[in-house]
């Protein structure tokens, strides 16, 4: 079976960069895909994609040597079995907030013995290659969200749930669980000790440990703190900073103003 090298890095304690996809689009996931980033995660919860895009995207990753991750858009069994068939590689689950779902969600991602995974790798087994059926307990990766007050209160029972493999902070619902803004949070005290406490533990339990960002300085952060998955950016706002940059150029060359738009 073709090897997860995302999830082989986590497992050495490496840091690895991904690209986020929001964007319906086959050609830009095929674009990002050749780039070299170590992953690249279809955003199912909150970009503007929906099943039928997911089988173009992941063939369109696929001819770069990016890991396909699939953020599901809740932790529903079927949601999760349908997009590792799809051919993702693992799966960011949201809301995780319990063992019991973290459970759900493992349990979900592994074939039996192991998990209650159905068997029908559509698409899977031809991108994984030979030894899909035996491997792919091994190779496909479980990512649960932390992202809200309850997740905080049972951190520990959450992240050492066997055989989950990774967590990702949501920086932003993780905000609103603080009690703060939703955007540009990253610097409060109460934002960077939940962060670190998420960090810390599953560092105590020898699980992956991600994040979200959009800007290159909390990129840089993580990286430098030991987080095994940051995100760079995603496609949407990479298309909309490069936009706004040229158009303010040639609108103050021109003598034109411009309104800076966004959230």
């Amino acid at each position: 079976m073709r090897e997860n090298t995302a999830l082989r890095a986590w497992r050495e304690g490496k840091t690895t960069i991904g690209g986020w996809l929001q964007l319906a689009n086959a050609h830009s996931a095929e674009t990002l895909g050749a780039l070299g980033f170590d992953w690249l995660c279809i955003d199912m919860q909150h970009g503007l994609i929906d099943y039928q895009d997911l089988t173009y995207m992941l063939p369109a990753i696929s001819t770069g040597s990016s890991i396909p991750l699939v953020r599901v858009p809740w932790n529903e069994p079927y949601e999760i079995m349908k997009a590792l068939d799809a051919g993702a590689y693992g799966v960011i689950v949201p809301m995780v907030n319990n063992r019991a779902e973290a459970e759900q969600a493992i349990q979900a991602c592994r074939y039996p013995p192991d998990g209650l995974r159905s068997f029908g790798p559509i698409r899977a087994a031809q991108y994984g290659g030979a030894g899909y059926a035996d491997e792919a307990n091994q190779e496909i990766a479980c990512i649960a969200m932390i992202e809200t007050r309850e997740a905080l209160d049972n951190l520990e029972e959450i992240i050492s749930t066997p055989g989950l493999d990774g967590v990702y902070i949501g920086p932003s619902d993780l905000a609103l669980a603080l009690g703060l803004p939703p955007t540009g949070a990253f610097d409060d005290p109460a934002h960077i000790a939940a962060v670190d406490r998420i960090f810390e533990t599953c560092r105590a339990h020898n699980v992956a440990v991600g994040i979200h960002t959009s800007a290159m300085k909390y990129t840089q952060r993580y990286v430098e703190q030991g987080f095994q998955f940051v995100t760079l950016g995603a496609d949407s706002g990479w298309m909309s900073r490069s936009a706004f940059k040229d158009l303010r150029e040639i609108r103050e060359s021109t003598g034109a103003g411009l309104e800076s738009t966004g959230y």
